[in-house]
């Protein structure tokens, strides 16, 4: 694994902060190394550290009844673990290293005072509080009121990203694997080949090597947007 400056330099959180304010906090995080299918922290876990990414890909996944839900991914300059510094309670979710990666591990009290002390960097964390309840509120909307296909379309539209030179159309690249999806809109492998094939037929996706185009996002986000209406 190479290796990655241990800093929290150019992490957005942190980015109004003065240097010498960044060394304070720099001085109490432990810098961690985890390679790939290595577990972060585990659901219900007991700790209150939040984790910064340095480098890598990570995933947020919640477990019901047996089976796991992906919640949200994780890249560089982005974070987790707040709630649990925050309220000092079991952690609501574990997070995966899905690629070799490098994390600044925040002791609660370090994250607590740099709220308290910096006001940018306690909005920052309000935005990102509200923005997980809106999301999770979503997902509740979903999947009370969409079947398994509709929540896969929307999905989809929410991982792909737009191609500039294309109006209308967005790829997802890499594709997520069917098992993959599935976990993400709580359906499963078989269910998820058989609507793609579906898709495809239709017009609305073609797959390539590495990669699924959605061909017409503004008809596909329609369908989901009637069928929520439903």
């Amino acid at each position: 694994m190479a290796k990655v400056e241990r800093t929290l330099g150019g992490i957005p959180l942190f980015r109004t902060l003065a240097k010498t304010d960044l060394e304070r906090l720099e001085a109490t995080c432990a810098w961690r190394e985890y390679g790939a299918g290595q577990w972060v922290i585990d659901n219900d876990g007991d700790g209150t550290d939040m984790f910064v990414v340095l480098r890598g890909h990570l995933r947020v996944v919640t477990g019901t009844a047996g089976r796991d839900t992906i919640l949200r991914d994780l890249h560089d300059g982005e974070y987790f673990g707040e709630l649990a510094a925050l309220d000092g309670r079991p952690r609501s979710a574990g997070v995966l290293a899905v690629t070799d990666s490098t994390l600044a591990s925040m002791p609660a009290a370090t994250l607590r005072h740099a709220i308290h002390d910096h006001p940018d960097v306690s909005d920052q964390i309000i935005a990102t509080l509200v923005g997980q309840i809106r999301m999770l509120a979503n997902r509740a909307n979903e999947t009370a009121g969409l079947s398994a296909r509709h929540r896969m379309w929307a999905e989809m539209l929410r991982l792909a990203r737009s191609k500039p030179a294309t109006p209308g159309s967005a790829i997802l690249s890499p594709p997520p694997t069917h098992a993959e999806l599935a976990s993400r809109v709580g359906s499963h492998r078989e269910a998820v080949t058989r609507e793609l094939n579906a898709m495809e037929r239709s017009g609305l996706i073609v797959r390539r090597r590495g990669a699924i185009e959605l061909l017409d996002t503004t008809r596909l986000q329609r369908m989901v947007t009637e069928a929520g209406m439903r």
